[in-house]
Order: structure tokens, then C-alpha cells, then sequence
């Protein structure tokens, strides 16, 4: 999300600067005396220029540092430095490998006959352009070494390289031999994708509409600019003279005719790589962003209006569309694929409607104006621009907002948040101690994690506080749902805590906390109504032979997302069901597939068996019992023939769901894998609470 969160911020800049400091502009509209050259608007406007291209020329670095503080698990700080000194020397290697091939001349300059686009400048470094890939690369690698060297302990004579200072050592000399290989595998990777730009220039509207697709589904991996620079600035987009000379690339064309007095109406083949973008840019994706807006959680919707107004107005203004496509690009890619042939079919459409409006950058309503109204509808028939874009609006706005709907797809405001547990309010906590004045918060999350020594790993994403935990039966659901949490949910030894978008705070004021002398000081929490405090708990035994699993890793969406309630699922190895407790019948399904019932604690159980086997009517099951009936844990509760199950097409998942896990402060699986009948499988816990009165009693 850091890399992410800067580029509306330098958009803005490079899109102004770009914009008004423009000499063919300048020279067009006669404004020199106001912006041209030695003015002070025109130093101030290049100064936002330089300002903003940096974050852009730079973003494989800042990915390469971002991904690694993402990855590490701790020590962050130490990963983001071993990563930018890897990315160095990653190119730095490329670079000697360009030189001693003689793609790269003793002065510097690349050599004659290489392709113009293949090589570029790095932090300063002549290298390959891997683009934003070749960050990511970096990023994944060092916290991969990160992570597994981190700890390392050498011999005395060497201790001083252990830990996490064998970390710069490592990455510098694993990117060394990473540099070499990448010298070798991506010019490959390049040639494909300048095979792809001759197949766009030999093909018509179709090539530009295949051109349109290509350059917006290489915008994940960072190199659309190495896609489509060549037909900006070089022969691949095509040539023509302009006032008696030739001019070769898409743009280099437009800004040539822009200076052309005589030029009656700019050329559409050369503007066809880059005028569909004022459609999409300006109408299309800003629709989608109101789209997801409308399909957010109502309790969500002003913090997500935030987020896409802005990344909307930077798509309006300024043409950055990151901050929007990434914001569905890994949620929900089913979007991104709309996007992507929407948006080469707008390519497509302008090409074919002859419009030719330029841009300096990105296809913002800046350009737009400069570049299309002010040149006059008769040289670029920018009116029609409107009405293809009002419809394009409509279009993004209803496909998105369909999909999201009909496939549940969790764009902003959409998270899973089904499968969290929502809580009532149950009775506040205060802490008795002095020494955590103003820290009450963050001691209380302290203590509902188990405390310090419970915690050896934290983290956050966008809303939700990660812990990785030694125990997670120590959890207080009850105590964490005081802190403000809006949610809990677990998986082995992870707890997620929801607490929305403050919650890079909190983990900073946790990991505070944990580093201080107070975090060793043991608290003692009181209730509001002075009641003692009593644990009770229940063991949900293994019902069948078989594998365990998670429930979330059930294949029916309705248990896997905890739609039913919390729980576990087993993959039988034979088709006898077991009671898991003791307890009473209460349900028996008429299609005799699940059974429902009720132990003796108060546990109301479901076992399904088998997911979509409602179908089957019946017909392989077998059920021992009735409702009504009571039964001891290890009782056969019902057979069924599992080859029958099989051929039906059904599968033989079987989860066991608690469902009224909302009455219990947590519960916990005990045990995964092979396992088998009665064996203990999930931990049911609820805190009551008993007045002296009632003890004595």
C-alpha cells in the first residue's frame, strides 16, 4: 500500500508540470512572457515536473523497498535497506553484462543497433528495463532471505555478520547472480512484447483495439511503458512528414503537428495510441469508482467515498488510474479483465471515429483541454470524445456494479466480513494500574492477545491487526471486543482483529507498548458489574475417521465464509457418522443428509454431510437416529454409501458448524489432519460470571 498511496500526490505534480511547460503549447497559445522559459511560473511549474517524475522514474525502487517491508516479519527496517542495496546491485550487474556484451560503449551510450527501449537509466544505472517487475522481484526475494536468515548465528570469530546483518551480505551477492540471469531471460520477455507492437501497426482498427488490450494488462506488473514508449517515440508507431521533414513515433507526430501552422487536422493513425485514453480515463473509470462506492457496506461507504473520490479526480485530472485499478486489480481480477477490453476497445473507437487529441502524459482532462479543446474541434475532433464517453460512464458504472453483486466480489467496503463474528455490546473493562495512563487501549489488546510473551509477530493491512500467536487459546474475545474491534477471526495460530482504516495506529502504539518496561507489569482487569470471572468449556470430538480441516477451506462459499456459524469440516475416509458430544437430537433432515443437534453444555450442532448431496434425496444415507432422541458422544448418528456420494458428482466435505458460535467468546481448533473417531478437534469457550452471593449459594 506505501508505493500506492503516493502516486495521486505525484501525478498531480508531473501532470501540471508536464502540462504547462510545454514549449510547442507555450509557443501555440503565445503565452512565452507567462510561462515560457527563465519565467517564474514556468521555474515553479518544473520544479513540480521534476517533483513528481521522481516518484515515477523511481517506482521499481520504491516497490522493491515496499514489498520488502510488506514481507519481512520483523525487523523491517533491515529488509527495506537490504532491498534498495540489492535493486543497486541487481542493475549494477546488468549493467556490466550490457557493457561486456557491447550493448553499452566504454562512454556510456548505447550502442548502434540496439533497440531503442530496451535499455534505460536506472538511479543512474544504464540497465534493462524490467520496469516495476523487476522491483517486485527484489522486494519477494529479499524477504524471502529475510525471513529465513534473519536469526542465523555464526561461530565467535564471525558473530559480529549474525542475525539480521547477514542480510545486506546475502542479498547483495544472491541479486549479483540475479542480474546476470535476468541479462539472459528478459530481453526474451522483450522481444515479445515489440512483436506484439509490429502486429499492432500491420493490423488496422483491430491492431489498435489488440494495442489498447496489451498496454492496460501490462499495467500490474509496471511495464506498459515499455510497451508502448516505441510507438510514442520511434519508428514502431509509424512516420510522416511534417513541414518538410520526417517525423517517426505517435506523439513525436502530434507535437510536431501542434507546432505546424499549416496542419488542417491532426493525424488519428498516430493519435491512436494514446487519444482512447481520455474516454476511459476521464468518464469510464471514475463510473467504476462510483460503482464500487454504491456497493460498499453501508457502515463503510464514507471511508471508501474518500478513497474513490480521490483516485477518481486523479484519473479525471491528471490521467493516473493506479490508485482505481489497484484498488480491484488483486480483489477482484474478473473487473480487471472488463477493464482491460473496455479500454482497448476505446483505442479502437477514436481511431476509427478520426479523433486525435495529444497528451504529454496520461489521458487527463488537463491534457484534454490543452490538447483538444483549445486546438479547436476542426483539427481534433475532440466534441465527440463527450458523447462516447457519457456512454462508456454508463457502462462502467453498471458492469461493475452487476459483477460485484452477482459474484460478491470484495472490492472497497466489500472485505469478508461475513466471516467475522459481530458482537453486542457485553460490559465494559477498565485497567487497575497507574503506570499505563493513556495507554489503557493499547494495554487492554495486550491482554486479550495472551499478553507479551503471547505475541511474537504483528502486522496490519488496510483494516485488520495480524497476530501470529504461540497459543491462540489464550485469546479474549470477550476483552478485544472492548478495544473497539469490529470483528475477530482465526486460523491456527493467526488472529485477524478488525478495526478499520486507524489501525496502522494501533499497531504502532502495540508495538510500542510490547518494547516498554510496562508491557512486563502483570494487569488485573475488572468487570463493571464485580463479578468473578469463570471459564467454561466444551470439546467437540471428531465425528467420523478422516482428514480435518479448516471450514474455511470448505468448497460451499455458505460454511466456508461462516455463513452458518464457526466450526471445522473433516474429509471421511468411511461412511459411518459419529455423535461428536453428548447430547440430544434435534433435527433430522428429510433428505437425511444432516443432522442437527444440541450437547449437553449448550452447543447447537450441524453436520452436513457432504456438500450439494440435498440433491441426492436421500437415496445413500442411512440415519440411525430421530429427533428427540438422546445420544452419548461415539453413538452412530447415520451411514451412507460414499461411492454413491461420489459418482453423483457430490462432494464428501463434511462440515460440523456451531451455530450459535455467537454465544461463545471463542473457539478454537484443537487439532488438524488424520484423525481418529473422538478424538478432540474444537474447543468451545465462554466466560460467565459469578456474584459472591451466588458462590455462596
Amino acid at each position: 500500500m506505501l508505493p500506492i498511496a503516493i502516486l495521486p500526490a505525484a501525478g498531480l505534480l508531473l501532470g501540471l508540470g508536464s502540462s504547462f511547460t510545454n514549449s510547442a503549447m507555450i509557443k501555440t497559445y503565445g503565452l512565452e512572457k507567462v510561462l515560457g522559459s527563465g519565467t517564474v511560473l514556468n521555474e515553479f511549474l518544473t520544479v513540480l515536473m521534476k517533483a513528481g517524475n521522481a516518484v515515477f522514474n523511481n517506482l521499481p525502487l520504491i516497490f522493491a523497498i515496499g514489498v520488502a517491508i510488506g514481507m519481512a516479519k520483523k525487523e523491517k527496517e533491515v529488509a527495506a535497506l537490504s532491498a534498495a542495496i540489492a535493486y543497486f546491485v541487481m542493475n549494477a550487474s546488468i549493467n556490466a553484462m550490457l557493457g561486456m556484451s557491447g550493448q553499452i560503449l566504454e562512454d556510456g551510450t548505447i550502442a548502434p543497433g540496439v533497440l531503442n527501449g530496451t535499455i534505460t537509466t536506472v538511479v543512474g544505472i544504464e540497465t534493462l528495463q524490467t520496469g516495476v517487475f523487476g522491483g517486485i522481484i527484489v522486494g519477494l526475494g529479499v524477504a524471502a532471505l529475510h525471513n529465513r536468515f534473519c536469526m542465523i548465528e555464526f561461530p565467535a570469530a564471525f558473530s559480529f555478520f549474525s542475525g539480521s546483518r547477514f542480510i545486506p551480505i546475502i542479498s547483495t551477492a544472491v541479486y549479483v547472480f540475479a542480474g546476470i540471469l535476468l541479462f539472459y531471460v528478459w530481453p526474451f520477455a522483450q522481444q515479445g512484447i515489440y512483436a506484439l507492437g509490429h502486429l499492432v501497426t500491420e493490423t488496422g482498427y483491430f491492431g489498435t483495439f489488440i494495442f489498447g488490450i496489451v498496454k492496460r494488462a501490462l499495467i500490474p506488473f509496471g511495464l506498459h511503458h515499455v510497451f508502448y514508449l516505441p510507438f510514442w517515440q520511434t519508428g514502431v508507431g509509424g512516420s510522416m512528414e511534417v513541414a518538410g521533414r520526417v517525423i517517426e513515433g505517435g506523439q513525436n507526430i502530434f507535437f510536431a503537428q501542434l507546432a505546424d501552422p499549416n496542419t488542417v487536422h491532426f493525424s488519428a493513425d498516430a493519435c491512436r495510441y494514446f487519444s482512447g485514453e481520455f474516454i476511459f480515463m476521464i468518464f469510464g473509470l471514475p463510473g467504476a469508482a462510483l460503482a464500487m462506492y454504491q456497493c460498499a457496506r453501508p457502515e463503510r461507504k464514507k471511508v471508501v467515498g474518500g478513497l474513490m473520490l480521490s483516485a477518481a479526480l486523479a484519473s479525471m485530472m491528471t490521467g493516473i488510474t493506479e490508485p482505481i485499478e489497484f484498488s480491484f486489480l488483486f480483489v477482484a481480477p474478473m473487473l480487471f479483465v472488463v477493464q482491460v477490453v473496455l479500454a482497448g476497445a476505446a483505442y479502437m473507437i477514436v481511431h476509427i471515429l478520426n479523433i486525435a487529441v495529444g497528451l504529454t502524459f496520461s489521458g487527463g482532462l488537463l491534457d484534454f483541454i490543452l490538447f483538444g479543446v483549445l486546438q479547436g474541434n476542426a483539427k481534433t475532433d475532440w466534441i465527440r470524445v463527450i458523447p462516447v464517453g457519457i456512454i462508456y460512464f454508463a457502462l462502467y458504472y453498471f458492469i461493475f456494479k452487476i459483477l460485484i453483486l452477482k459474484f460478491d466480489l470484495k472490492t472497497p467496503g466489500r472485505e469478508d466480513e461475513e466471516e467475522i463474528i459481530f458482537y453486542e455490546d457485553s460490559g465494559s473493562f477498565e485497567m487497575e494500574d497507574a503506570d499505563i495512563k493513556g495507554m489503557e487501549h493499547t494495554a487492554l489488546i495486550a491482554m486479550g492477545l495472551g499478553g507479551k510473551d503471547n505475541i511474537y509477530y504483528l502486522d496490519c493491512c488496510a483494516t485488520r491487526l495480524r497476530c501470529s500467536l504461540a497459543d491462540i487459546r489464550k485469546v479474549n474475545d470477550r476483552i478485544l471486543r472492548q478495544t473497539g474491534s469490529r470483528g475477530i477471526v482465526k486460523n491456527g495460530n493467526v488472529v485477524q482483529i478488525i478495526y478499520g482504516p486507524n489501525v496502522t495506529v494501533i499497531k504502532t502504539n502495540l508495538e510500542e507498548f510490547l518494547s516498554s518496561h510496562v508491557s512486563e507489569r502483570k494487569f488485573r482487569i475488572v468487570s463493571d458489574d464485580s463479578r468473578e470471572e469463570q471459564i467454561e468449556e466444551e470439546i467437540i470430538c471428531m465425528p467420523a475417521r478422516g482428514e480435518v480441516i479448516a471450514l474455511g477451506d470448505t468448497e460451499d462459499e455458505v460454511f466456508s465464509e461462516g455463513m452458518l456459524g464457526e466450526g471445522f469440516a473433516l474429509r471421511p475416509s468411511e461412511g459411518k457418522i459419529y455423535a461428536p458430544v453428548n447430547g440430544r437430537i434435534t433435527a433430522v433432515f428429510g433428505t437425511k443428509h444432516a443432522v442437527g443437534m444440541t450437547s449437553e453444555k449448550g452447543a447447537e450442532l450441524l453436520i452436513h454431510v457432504g456438500l450439494g448431496t440435498v440433491k441426492l434425496k436421500g437415496e445413500p444415507f442411512y440415519v440411525e437416529v430421530e429427533p428427540g432422541m438422546k445420544v452419548k458422544q461415539g453413538d452412530l448418528l447415520l451411514e451412507f454409501d460414499m461411492d454413491m456420494v461420489a459418482d453423483a458428482g457430490c462432494l464428501l466435505t463434511t462440515p460440523v458448524v456451531v451455530g450459535n458460535s455467537e454465544e461463545y467468546d471463542s473457539i478454537t481448533m484443537e487439532n488438524t489432519g488424520n484423525m481418529e473417531i473422538g478424538a478432540p478437534v474444537l474447543i468451545l469457550s465462554r466466560i460467565t460470571a459469578q456474584s459472591d452471593k451466588e458462590k455462596e449459594e
